[in-house]
């Protein structure tokens, strides 16, 4: 099998924070894996470990919340990066609102959308979620800096990779 470090190591793309919610039970996670995959019809793919608290009730759940975070916004990501759902309420260390279909929205996140889960799909030790968009904010702001995968080389996953 080809090594792709030296060409992922090249890439420096957006972390997303991904949060759902089943039955009361929410759960949000740092994600560096995730892409529009569609034009017509709009689509977008987000790719959750197995590993993870948030992936578990992703299973059930119907809708996630993606999120963009601004690149000042490393606490953010630290929490919802480093810390772990299974022994951590991390909504209840920031502010949120239930937004389509209950999804929790991160009222700090400068822009944000919710989809319909429309299908998963396997992929080693992550699982794709394609989502249909249902609702979307995203304010003016040319100037807006987003958080990226090297701004976020510091923060020790929850849990580990895999």
């Amino acid at each position: 099998m080809a090594d792709l470090d030296p060409f992922t190591d090249a890439l420096d793309y957006p972390l997303y924070v991904v949060t759902t919610q089943v039955d009361g039970e929410r759960a949000g996670c740092l994600v560096g894996f995730a892409s529009q995959c569609s034009i017509r019809p709009v689509r977008f793919i987000v790719w959750l470990s197995k590993a993870n608290h948030t992936y578990r009730v992703a299973a059930r759940a119907d809708r996630l919340a993606v999120h963009l975070l601004g690149h000042e916004q490393g606490d953010l990501a630290r929490l919802f990066g480093g810390e772990t759902g299974d022994s951590t309420d991390k909504f209840a260390r920031t502010a949120w609102h239930p937004g389509p279909g209950g999804a929790p929205v991160l009222d700090d996140a400068p822009a944000w959308f919710v989809g319909r889960v429309e299908s998963r799909v396997a992929g080693g030790d992550h699982v794709g979620f394609l989502l249909v968009p249902e609702a979307a904010e995203h304010p003016a702001d040319d100037g807006l800096r987003l958080l990226s995968l090297s701004d976020g080389l510091g923060i020790t996953p929850g849990h580990p990779a895999g």
